[in-house]
């Protein structure tokens, strides 16, 4: 049977550097949401659309912003951003999946691959030829890493993942189930109304302290390397194709399709949705809603970007309807001006 997890509010006022209002004593063993709390543990108010729940709340204590602590009779953590205090604290009530050291009978290991002694390979794993495997990576049960890979400390890749050969992954990178990284990007020349494949030499190059969702796909370069930066999160279901460059710690959503070629940059955030055409650059710290499809690139950093559905019609209409849709503003002014003109 697993221990519970238990930290007093000193505990957790001392981890998260915030203030205690209350009892420091008060031990708490979970999370949970203000509206369905239970007692013992600890809750968050981030949106204000939730309280509403704070005064009925059954949670030990709330972490609060300094001006919503000012008003709650109960025991809190008080900190600027609350939101960013739950992210913290859950992740010491997060659930591992073990610590175990060492290689499972069932797994192979190639004899020219290196595999550091405080690293873990799951049962069925394959470790093929060349590869680097380095301090405290844990690579779970059935997943495959091709020939010549490098696994920098301390990740973690989730069961059934595969890293094609040549790919190099940092530290401290979680890798989710199911994802594919290195797989051949989409290439290919026509030959009098036939296809012919187009070798993918390049590989896959992913910094530190990412995390990529389950079932998201990372194409190797034609030539040259895909190449996900430092702090980069990307949800499930996201396709990145080959070539492609992330900025360090931007953030996709799910279900985003990035062509190949494109160059996003650091700090943006692209909704669930999002199609991005090849050959593309869009700048520094760009927001681009959910759903939209970005046809152009993007060069002003900071702004924001979405796009509407205007319904299913042939492309030579809608990229005549797209000119014009840029057009309305001016449009409208002139209309405006000729009926002032007209009183």
């Amino acid at each position: 049977m697993k221990s519970v997890k238990q930290y007093s509010l000193a505990e957790l006022a001392e981890f998260l550097q915030v203030e205690v209002k209350g009892d420091a004593s008060c031990v708490v063993s979970g999370i949970s949401t203000l509206q369905d709390s239970v007692s013992g543990t600890l809750s968050f108010l981030a949106n204000p659309a939730y309280e509403k729940y704070l005064a009925g709340t059954k949670a030990a204590a709330v972490l609060l912003s300094p001006e919503m602590a000012e008003g709650f009779a109960g025991n809190a953590l008080v900190m600027k951003n609350p939101y960013l205090g739950f992210a913290k604290v859950s992740r010491l009530f997060e659930r591992g999946d073990g610590e175990q050291v060492g290689i499972h009978a069932t797994a192979f290991v190639d004899q020219t691959a290196e595999v550091a002694e405080t690293a873990w390979i799951g049962p069925g794993a394959v470790i093929e030829s060349g590869v680097r495997v380095e301090a405290g990576v844990r690579v779970l049960a059935n997943t495959v890493v091709g020939s010549d890979c490098i696994i920098g400390e301390g990740t973690i890749l989730k069961a059934n993942v595969t890293l094609c050969h040549g790919v190099t992954v940092g530290k401290r990178v979680i890798i989710h189930n199911g994802a594919v990284v290195g797989a051949d990007g989409f290439g290919f020349a026509n030959q009098s109304g036939k296809w012919v494949k187009i070798a993918q030499l390049g590989g896959v190059v992913i910094g530190d302290d990412v995390e990529i969702g389950a079932n998201t796909t990372i194409d190797r370069g034609a030539l040259d390397n895909t190449i996900i930066h430092d702090g980069v999160k990307l949800d499930n279901l996201i396709q990145i194709a080959h070539n492609v460059e992330i900025g360090c710690n931007t953030a996709i959503a799910g279900c985003t399709g990035i062509s190949g070629s494109t160059k996003i940059g650091s700090g943006c955030t692209i909704a669930g949705g999002v199609g991005i055409a090849g050959h593309l650059s869009i700048a520094d710290g760009v927001h681009v809603a959910g759903m939209a499809m970005i046809s152009k690139s993007i060069t002003e950093s900071g702004t924001v970007w979405s796009s509407g559905s205007v319904g299913t019609m042939p492309v030579k209409d809608w990229r005549r309807s797209t000119v014009r849709f840029r057009q309305l503003d001016e449009m409208a002014k002139r209309i405006r001006a000729l009926e002032k003109k007209g009183e």
